[in-house]
């Protein structure tokens, strides 16, 4: 029964019993654990101590645990709140990032698939939502989403054509309309009239969608870590759309958070 202790966020939690929890951690080493807290919302000085009062969705800790072959669900032996975000508990806004950061790092990750460099995002996005400026916000998002597609073996593709293969000449035409394919994964000139009627016939609609070259160069800048320094607000919350309706397409269906970034 291998023990570990790792740094977590708490992504889904259910009450198991008056004194006992349920939880999902997305784990920086172990990658997303769910198991159980047993006496964790007991209120004695060492039920406390152990728990440090309860494990609360969208907060940080050190997670003490064991695993065992023959369950799904680790038992969970010490929880060390390290950061509540409380930000997050006091801001509409921040709140439902948030929210869609959680339920995107649940659908698109297994259970025990370590991802650090996704973990790390999702720290470096919750920490950003403490500032109270819309366009901050809006970009940290659109990093976060793009490092967990990468991440996870998601990424679309930008520099050439997702239906053809062929390179884009000096990033693109900015004469010819460009489109995002879900299904060819990524940026297309080639839009077959199948498409439209294929992508009316879904739930999840996964395109094409005509995608404008400033939204395309953006996405190929955060791709190439190149440094941001001044970029139109709109075109950020069209990359985030962008993003988004791509990972509903990925999952065929709409998460419930969707709907705060697609507006």
């Amino acid at each position: 029964m291998p023990r570990f202790k790792d740094q977590a966020i708490c992504i889904r939690h259910i009450d198991w019993s008056e004194t006992s929890q349920v939880v999902a951690l997305l784990t920086r080493e172990q990658g997303k654990v769910r198991g159980i807290a047993k006496g964790s919302k007991r209120t004695s000085p060492g039920s406390v101590q152990r728990f440090s009062g309860g494990i609360e969705l969208l907060t940080r800790g050190q997670v003490v645990a064991t695993t065992k072959a023959t369950t799904d669900l680790a038992s969970i032996s010490e929880w060390d709140l390290q950061q509540p975000y409380r930000h997050l508990r006091t801001d509409l806004e921040a709140n439902q990032i948030g929210m869609y950061a959680v339920d995107l790092v649940a659908a698109l990750m297994a259970d025990h698939d370590p991802h650090p460099d996704s973990f790390d995002a999702m720290v470096q996005l919750l920490e950003s939502l403490t500032v109270p400026d819309d366009q901050q916000r809006q970009f940290a998002l659109l990093q976060f989403q793009w490092a967990l597609l990468f991440d996870c073996g998601f990424k679309p593709e930008l520099d050439a054509d997702a239906s053809t293969g062929e390179v884009f000449a000096s990033g693109g035409d900015a004469d010819q309309p460009l489109w995002f394919d879900a299904h060819a994964g990524g940026v297309t000139y080639v839009v077959r009239d199948s498409d439209f009627t294929h992508a009316r016939g879904r739930g999840a609609d996964p395109g094409p969608w005509r995608v404008r070259l400033e939204t395309v160069t953006l996405l190929r800048s955060l791709s190439n870590g190149h440094v941001i320094d001044k970029v139109d607000a709109d075109s950020i919350v069209r990359a985030n759309r962008l993003l988004c309706v791509y990972i509903r397409a990925l999952l065929d269906r709409q998460l419930p958070t969707m709907a705060a970034v697609l507006g």
